[in-house]
């Protein structure tokens, strides 16, 4: 059974290891209980490459959301095909999108923040859900340099409300360390990230941004950076 004081004590162990080390201990040591849950980002693709070179059985899950680019589902086949591997995908259940859709219209998530965490909960939350079902231990591509929201997360922290360990090895990367193991593995990527686009989630609550903002600015750029999280993080 996974508890707080084993995250903890497992991030004061391994707080300064690489994340192939890190990625090795747990997949190891959670082996069958243990999964990416992974957005196609740059940061889930170098975490894909990884797992992949560790224990290729491990589990790997995305969640189509319904409204996602065009581009994230070419990725999809390209990195099964590439990884000789299959990638599990969840998907929201259609009776509650129907029912989101006809209450607060097919884009009422501009609109007021309450309506647009409606959306991700049904869209992102519940399937995820479903996803976590038998796991111990989830792996995120979250980073520190991403945004303010994130500046204060460990490699091996404590979900507590999925009552999960969650782990984060690149958490330290930056960018261009990323971009860097992409074209020395030859990753396939979304191509959006040339573009522009250095976060990707639901087309409609995504865009590119300036070179002078931050690298979560496209992210729901309608509200304030503070609620810039769908809850699948907090």
């Amino acid at each position: 059974m996974v508890t707080r004081e084993l995250a903890e004590e497992l991030n004061n162990q391994l707080k300064d290891k690489s994340p192939e080390e890190v990625l090795t201990y747990f997949l190891h040591a959670f082996k069958g209980k243990i999964a990416l849950a992974s957005s196609l980002s740059l940061e889930d693709q170098v975490l894909t490459d990884m797992i992949v070179n560790i224990d290729p059985e491990t589990r790997i899950f995305t969640l189509d959301t319904g409204r996602l680019f065009p581009e994230t589902y070419s990725l999809i086949e390209k990195t099964n095909r590439r990884y000789n591997i299959r990638l599990e995908v969840f998907f929201p259940h259609a009776e509650s999108i129907e029912e989101l859709v006809n209450k607060q219209g097919v884009n009422g998530f501009y609109y007021t923040v309450e309506q647009r965490k409606a959306c991700c909960r049904i869209r992102k939350i519940e399937p995820l859900l479903r996803a976590f079902n038998g796991l111990e231990v989830w792996i995120c591509g979250l980073r520190q340099e991403q945004s303010v929201t994130r500046q204060h997360v460990q490699v091996v922290e404590w979900d507590e409300k999925h009552q999960l360990i969650k782990i984060n090895p690149l958490i330290r990367f930056t960018e261009e360390e990323i971009r860097s193991y992409i074209r020395q593995q030859a990753i396939p990527y979304n191509p959006l990230h040339d573009k522009g686009f250095p976060s990707i989630g639901c087309q409609p609550c995504t865009r590119a941004i300036r070179p002078d903002e931050d690298i979560r600015a496209g992210r729901w750029w309608w509200e304030n950076p503070e609620n810039k999280e769908c809850g699948l993080h907090r």
